[in-house]
């Protein structure tokens, strides 16, 4: 008698470079959870990313090194952030590894056969985004989903899902050393909304058009039996419409004519009415604020009806949604003063969140702590918008440590209510300093900033 024993395949290895990016790390959970063994490296091994990705099982390397390879994955996606020299880029090239960059991977393994709600733009990409999944996530559809940010409605920045239907953060951002198209070229559509479209990301884009050019793209890719879905008065996104369109488009607006109408109830955009095509489905009331987060929620509303969810369900969802990981997210209320992080990194999306702020909390005294670490910060792009952007604040302080290599002094002749710090403990002093009675302290950034949200929990504590 033979005896035939069944030996199960052993699951293919995905290696991941820029594992701790919002991107990559969600795009490792969708692959662990398709049973890849998944691994991966990165220069800043630090948390939530961290944390979520080692709960998942995936084994992380701190730092790119040629030995990280040396269990020969099956295939290596290489993140945005990686170029030539890079020492794990150049061992994948010279042992003939097979790679990928991860918009790619997951339109070829996960989004080829769903029905892809995806949301680009400039700003609100993440919050938007989050809130179309909750809303899918309210009805029972069980979506996958892809967000740039950790939605606190979930605990977690991507999962597979178990539908048709899968919620996508669109990025203009180029997908790796090897493919400089945007990411959102690979996505290919059904429901689209665009938020907004300013120039950014000034290290890959020259000007303005290029951007466009890209939205183009991005635009051309949606079938005409889909959807887009934007603002009534964004000139720039009307621009990109107008280079050619053959998808119906829904405009949205606040207060004036559209398909989509909100009608603000309280000044600060926490409570608003829900009109569409003429008839008031409801009104949305929640603790988020600002003109901004109205869009938002108008667009998400706008796509949910694309697929079958009524106004009125949609508007039930959001009275519980629970915004993002460091979208205004109170880390420190004590004694009259309320600390909260935000990753607000470019002058609009300052701006938008300090008169949101300043609608809801009135003549209250307003700080705002602001690291310019972004690409296009770096590169001197937004100095005068910068300072502008921060008029709603009764006193700003912005962090020039001594490696940034730009000059901040120039913001001083745009803003008198501005000040300089050049480390963490300066920027400390300064807020004891200031917040004598009720104040709201606002740290924006896209990055860990020093440390500084444990030492003010400290601090103030």
């Amino acid at each position: 008698m033979t005896i035939i024993s069944i030996v199960q395949p052993k699951p293919l290895h995905i290696h991941i470079l820029g594992i701790c990016g919002t991107f990559m790390g969600g795009l490792a959970l969708i692959a662990r959870e398709l049973g890849y063994t998944v691994s991966g490296s990165d220069q800043n091994v630090y948390p939530p990313m961290s944390t979520q990705l080692e709960q998942q099982g995936i084994r992380l390397m701190n730092g790119y090194r040629a030995e990280n390879l040396d269990d020969k994955p099956d295939l290596v996606v290489i993140g945005n952030a990686l170029s030539r020299g890079n020492p794990e880029v150049e061992a994948v090239l010279n042992r003939g590894l097979r790679y990928t960059s991860g918009p790619q991977w997951l339109a070829e393994h996960v989004l080829h056969d769903r029905w892809v709600l995806a949301v680009a733009g400039t700003h609100g990409k993440t919050t938007t985004t989050s809130m179309l999944s909750w809303i899918l996530e309210y009805m029972n559809f069980k979506p996958g989903f892809l967000i740039g940010g950790i939605p606190l409605n979930f605990g977690i920045s991507a999962r597979l899902g178990e539908s048709d239907f899968f919620v996508i953060e669109a990025d203009e951002y180029d997908c790796a050393f090897f493919d400089k198209r945007s990411k959102f070229v690979h996505y290919r559509p059904r429901t689209a909304i665009i938020n907004n479209l300013e120039y950014d990301h000034a290290d890959i884009f020259e000007n303005l058009d290029a951007i466009k050019k890209q939205f183009h793209h991005f635009v051309r890719t949606i079938p005409s039996n889909g959807q887009i879905i934007t603002p009534a008065g964004e000139q720039y996104v009307a621009e990109v419409i107008a280079m050619g369109c053959w998808t119906p488009v829904v405009k949205t607006a606040i207060d004036e004519a559209a398909e989509w109408q909100a009608q603000l109830l309280k000044a600060d955009g926490s409570e608003f009415a829900v009109v569409f095509a003429g008839q008031t489905h409801g009104s949305v009331v929640w603790s988020l604020t600002g003109r901004h987060n109205v869009f938002n929620a108008l667009s998400a509303i706008a796509a949910a009806r694309h697929i079958g969810i009524l106004p009125e369900q949609a508007i039930a969802a959001l009275h519980s949604f629970q915004n993002v990981k460091r979208r205004m997210e109170v880390i420190v209320s004590h004694n009259g003063i309320t600390v909260y992080d935000d990753f607000a990194h470019h002058p609009t999306a300052i701006k938008t969140t300090l008169d949101g702020l300043r609608q809801q909390v009135g003549k209250t005294k307003i700080l705002a702590i602001v690291e310019p670490r972004s690409n296009t910060m770096r590169l001197d792009v937004h100095t005068q918008s910068l300072a502008e952007s921060l008029a709603e604040a009764d006193a700003a302080i912005i962090y020039q440590p001594d490696n940034l290599g730009w000059d901040l002094s120039r913001l001083l002749q745009y803003g008198k209510n501005i000040q300089l710090c050049n480390s963490v403990d300066s920027i400390i002093d300064t807020i004891k300093a200031e917040t004598g009675g009720l104040c709201h302290v606002v740290l924006m950034s896209n990055g860990s900033f020093g440390g500084i949200y444990r030492r003010l929990r400290e601090e103030l504590s």
